[in-house]
């Protein structure tokens, strides 16, 4: 049995996480056979929704979506890593910068495909903006 102490899961400013790592499937192309950027969008959206679900302890959304520029393409088959840090924690909101990487699945190079900055807000079992919780 692991005698460690157990670490608080909470990631803190400036951690960058590993938080998706998924495949692309043909589900997810565009007639020319590039997948969509709205599909890497939303895994994105996914990799800043966990870290602010750690951060806030709870429920939050997405409020904004920031300087977004797709640098390459990415393709059926490459493996697309995100990793998402918080760039400032306020009283009810979360700024996370989320990186996408690809890497093609027979070769070791990874490319950045592209990046953004997402802005959760914290909410309650109403609905409304809430204090940013840390969870234990």
């Amino acid at each position: 049995m692991d005698d460690t102490p157990e670490k608080s899961g909470r990631p803190e400013e400036g951690d960058q996480i590993l938080a998706i790592r998924t495949i692309a499937m043909p589900a997810d192309t565009n007639p020319a056979g590039d997948i969509f950027g709205g599909w890497l969008m939303s895994q994105m959206d996914l990799a800043a929704g966990n870290i602010a679900a750690m951060i806030s302890g709870g429920r939050s959304a997405t409020v904004a979506v920031d300087g977004m520029q797709f640098l390459s393409p990415v393709k059926v088959g490459d493996e697309v890593s995100l990793y998402a840090e918080a760039t400032r924690i306020g009283r009810t909101s979360m700024r996370i910068h989320v990186e996408a990487w690809r890497r093609v699945r027979h070769h070791e190079t990874r490319v950045k495909v592209t990046d953004a900055h997402f802005t959760f807000v914290a909410l309650d079992e109403n609905g409304r903006p809430r204090p940013v919780i840390a969870a234990d």
